[in-house]
This record gives C-alpha cells, sequence and structure tokens, in this order.
C-alpha cells in the first residue's frame, strides 16, 4: 500500500506570479479550470482542482512542451518555498535530489523514488493516492524542474542520460533539446535518468548556515505530518467540502480522490472505519461548528451539513448530542461567556 498522504495541497503564491510573468492572468487558469476566483488567495487545494491548474495552464500555453520548459526556466529562485530552498541550497547534486525526495513528502500528490546503479541514476515520479496519472505538464515540469535544479546549483550546463513520459508531451524535439537526450514517450512510468557522475558536483549554491535553519523546521514538519496522516481524515476533509446541500455519494468522493469507489472502500476499512461512519462524522462536527456562529440560523445549519428537511437535522443531532440544536447552541453560548 502507498503511504497515506494529505488530499489538501499547498500552492506558493509564487506559482501564480509565475504564471503572471509567463504572460498567463491567474483568474485565466482559474476560469479555464472552472473552479472559483477564491481558489488564488486559498492556501489549499485539493488533488483535483490541483490537478485541474496545471490542465488549465496546459490548455492556455496551447503546446506541453513549451509550457514545460517555460515554467522551469523562467521561475525565479527566490520564488522558491522553503522545501524547495533546502534543496537548492543543497551541498551537491545528489544531496539536492535526496533532499527533494524527502521533503516531497509534505507536498503531495508527487513522490520521487531515486535509484543509483552502475553509471547512471534514475528518478521515478509516482502519485499518492489516485489510480489515475496527473496531467502531462505536470509530470513533465517535475521531471524537467529536477534537471533545472541540478543546473542551476552547480552552474553547468548539465545533461541527461534519458528520459521517459507515459503520456504524450507535445513538441518532442524541444524536450530533447532541454533535457540533452532522447526522450521516449509511452513508456510505463515517468522516469529521468542522470549521468551518476555528476550527483558529485557541488553547489556553488550552498549555503550550510541557512539548512542549518531550515532542516530541523522541514524535518520537524514532516515528522508531524505522518504522525497524523490519515486516509480517514482526509476523505472526512473532502466531505465536508461538499455537504452544502447534498449528502455526498462514495463515487463522487472517490471520483475527487482519482480511484474507484471500491478502493476508498478498501483504504478506509483498512483504518478500521467506513464511508457511512465517516460522513456522521463529518455531519456533526461541521454542526457543531456553525451552530457555534450565532449568524446562522439552524435552517441554515441543516442546510449547510447536507440536510433538505430540518426535522431530519433535529433528530440526528439528537442522537449525536442527547439534545436539540437550539439547547446546545444556548448552552455552548453560556459556556463560552
Amino acid at each position: 500500500m502507498k503511504p497515506h498522504t494529505s488530499d489538501r495541497i499547498k500552492i506558493s503564491p509564487g506559482f501564480w506570479e509565475g504564471l503572471r510573468q509567463l504572460g498567463i492572468a491567474d483568474h485565466e487558469v482559474a476560469q479555464k479550470a472552472r473552479l472559483p476566483l477564491t481558489l488564488i488567495t486559498e492556501p489549499e487545494v485539493t488533488q483535483s482542482q490541483y490537478f485541474s491548474i496545471w490542465q488549465a495552464y496546459s490548455d492556455l500555453i496551447g503546446d506541453t512542451a513549451k509550457g514545460i520548459i517555460m515554467m522551469a526556466t523562467y521561475y525565479e529562485t527566490a520564488k522558491f518555498p522553503p522545501t524547495v530552498l533546502a534543496t537548492y541550497h543543497a551541498r551537491n547534486y545528489r544531496d539536492a535530489l535526496n533532499r527533494m525526495a524527502r521533503y516531497k513528502q509534505l507536498c503531495p500528490p508527487e513522490s520521487l523514488h531515486i535509484t543509483e546503479e552502475a553509471e547512471h541514476c534514475t528518478i521515478e515520479l509516482e502519485w499518492l493516492n489516485t489510480e489515475q496519472p496527473g496531467p502531462p505538464l505536470l509530470v513533465g515540469l517535475t521531471l524537467a524542474f529536477l534537471m533545472e535544479l541540478g543546473r542551476r546549483g552547480t552552474g553547468a550546463s548539465l545533461k541527461a542520460r534519458y528520459v521517459e513520459f507515459s503520456q504524450s508531451m507535445g513538441d518532442v524535439q524541444a524536450l530533447e533539446a532541454y533535457f540533452g537526450c532522447p526522450i521516449r514517450m509511452d513508456a510505463n512510468g515517468n522516469r529521468l535518468t542522470l549521468h551518476r557522475r555528476d550527483l558529485d558536483r557541488p553547489f556553488v549554491s550552498y549555503n550550510e548556515e541557512l539548512l542549518e535553519i531550515l532542516t530541523p523546521i522541514l524535518d520537524q514538519s514532516l515528522n508531524e505530518q505522518k504522525q497524523s496522516r490519515s486516509f480517514a481524515e482526509m476523505v472526512k476533509w473532502i466531505m465536508k467540502r461538499s455537504l452544502t446541500g447534498g449528502r455526498p455519494d462514495i463515487q463522487a468522493v472517490a471520483k475527487e480522490l482519482s480511484m474507484s469507489d471500491r478502493t476508498l472502500q478498501r483504504r478506509l476499512t483498512d483504518e478500521s472505519t467506513s464511508f457511512k461512519q465517516l460522513l456522521t462524522q463529518a455531519r456533526h462536527e461541521q454542526a457543531r461548528e456553525y451552530l457555534a456562529d450565532p449568524s446562522l440560523d439552524i435552517k441554515e445549519v441543516a442546510f449547510l451539513i447536507g440536510y433538505q428537511d430540518q426535522n431530519s437535522f433535529y433528530r440526528a443531532f439528537r442522537l449525536w448530542e442527547g439534545d436539540t440544536p437550539s439547547n446546545w447552541r444556548t448552552e455552548h453560548a453560556i459556556q463560552t461567556r
């Protein structure tokens, strides 16, 4: 089983700034992705929203290869988030790649698997908690960024041994010119293979003092995430975002996670819970949160947690709290004064 990860994906403000530098307005991306404009200012998105954003960027650029190369080469180092700064200022290319693979766990949905053998080093991209590959442009950019990291860090015009993609990437010749090696399409995975000798190249951007600051903080964040990570929590979080006006079904949540409903059920069984139990928990938790807000009347609260019938909400709340929503709100207001 693949390791659990959160469906909450952080988008760096530098991402939107990078798009603007390429001449693409952030609102155009949101509209193309059919997502609300408020998404631009939100720090986290779901995995399906994340994929939609990258697909929208690809559609607006027109050619996948062009979009990959432009974003990889134009993105300013100063815009890097801390997880990437810790790789850019590493001791050498090997240290940078290992840090990237480690801290990628803080930035789902991609994961990197590094293998060194004989004269080459292979980095394979995998997806967490999804049975479907990400948008081709995101796949290509992830591998291109690893190449760009080595070039910027060492200050040398490094070339890869070869690159493999499982999907079409547009202008193959443009990508071969960028990576400096043959490109294979329709492979059984997505891999960047480097010359192993390049991994020992020192980084001219090495900053020991900065790493001494960043490393403990990132390691602590990673350990905290691993301790709190739960697939069930991820499913419940998605449910809470989908409750308004109706009851989210298992097919809709499974689609959000890019997996089959059977796989979702199996994963929840592995964590000793069920879709029905999580839905009840999600409604209960949201009901308490909404009732704590005096500006919302009880009919609105019922609607916000998926009950179109107010009486059904009253019956459910009595089972959860042993009291009516009105009494609970009154008692809660008294306790918080």
